[in-house]
């Protein structure tokens, strides 16, 4: 099969197309037919060796949509032929979703999402489980205030969304044309990159990274929680530090699957690009702007 990875770190030009052996799943887990994958900040890191690997082939691709090829031993309650998503954990790695077929957990996948297309449905599991469970961590009640910076992002978007659901009232931070856009996703109230907001709030979920220009906007005893382990901000004021680290959990995106299908969560797809033009991706995601996730097609 054709799999994007990368044998040394740089830029965008440093992505290669290899042929390399389709993957078996062993017991407890599934191998996925690639339809679609998202692209993510966290491949460029990769990319640029972030994460360390030198001396090795990486792979790249976290999100998958697809439909299940093969079972492994022990697997219950999929088929093959069954539309799925999933998340491919993992920084260092042989193989990732940038693939035509992928082997995950059985318990990293979900039914894929009814009435969505298929490069709609890739840009859930990773921006979508890291925006759920952020927002788990800040652990406020509703009627709370947060502040969401970041919010015109894929992650953060997403967190906005689940915010509001959640009953909080979401200040979103966002760049000066992007409140039309925030404000449809829940925001209650806007702040342009730069400002601040009417007042200290109860926390802060930071998916812009900010560190402690965000920590400074929350209150005396509130919350901050970082969306990249190892960079979060000390703690000042009683404030608790949270740094959320996403994980394959299939039973979360499940519901986050089915938030997609009430309607309640808005999914956002910036370009999509075949397999073949994965260079021209890494190109994309490097510019200034992108508002969606960027899409890879096999």
């Amino acid at each position: 099969m054709v799999a994007a990875v990368v044998n040394g770190f740089g830029g965008p030009e440093r992505v290669e197309l290899a042929e390399v052996p389709v993957p078996r799943p062993a017991a407890g887990q599934v191998r996925v037919r690639v339809a679609a994958a998202g692209l993510n900040p966290v491949d460029a890191g990769v990319r640029s060796g972030i994460f360390g690997g030198a001396g090795e082939r990486l792979g790249l691709g976290w999100d998958v949509a697809g439909e299940i090829d093969e079972s492994g031993p022990g697997v219950t309650g999929w088929s093959r032929g069954d539309r799925v998503v999933g998340l491919h954990y993992g920084t260092v790695k042989p193989l990732g979703t940038h693939a035509e077929y992928v082997v995950l957990d059985a318990g990293a996948v979900a039914a894929a999402p009814a009435g969505v297309d298929v490069p709609a449905a890739a840009a859930l599991p990773l921006a979508g489980l890291t925006a759920a469970r952020a927002v788990d961590q800040l652990g406020l009640t509703p009627g709370s205030s947060v502040l969401v910076t970041g919010a015109a992002g894929v992650v953060g978007g997403l967190a906005v969304q689940l915010a509001a659901r959640a009953g909080l009232v979401v200040t979103a931070l966002a760049g000066p044309d992007d409140e039309e856009l925030v404000r449809s996703l829940g925001a209650a109230a806007f702040v342009p990159r730069g400002g601040t907001p009417a007042g200290p709030v109860d926390g802060v979920l930071d998916a812009a990274v900010l560190g402690g220009e965000a920590l400074a906007l929350v209150r005396d005893g509130g919350v901050y929680v970082g969306l990249i382990p190892n960079h979060a901000p000390a703690a000042e004021r009683g404030i608790r530090i949270e740094e959320q680290e996403v994980a394959a959990d299939g039973e979360l995106l499940a519901r986050l699957v089915a938030l997609v299908e009430e309607g309640a969560l808005t999914l956002r797809v910036a370009e999509v690009f075949p397999l073949a033009e994965a260079v021209k991706a890494h190109e994309r995601l490097a510019t200034p702007g992108v508002r969606g996730r960027i899409i890879l097609t096999a």
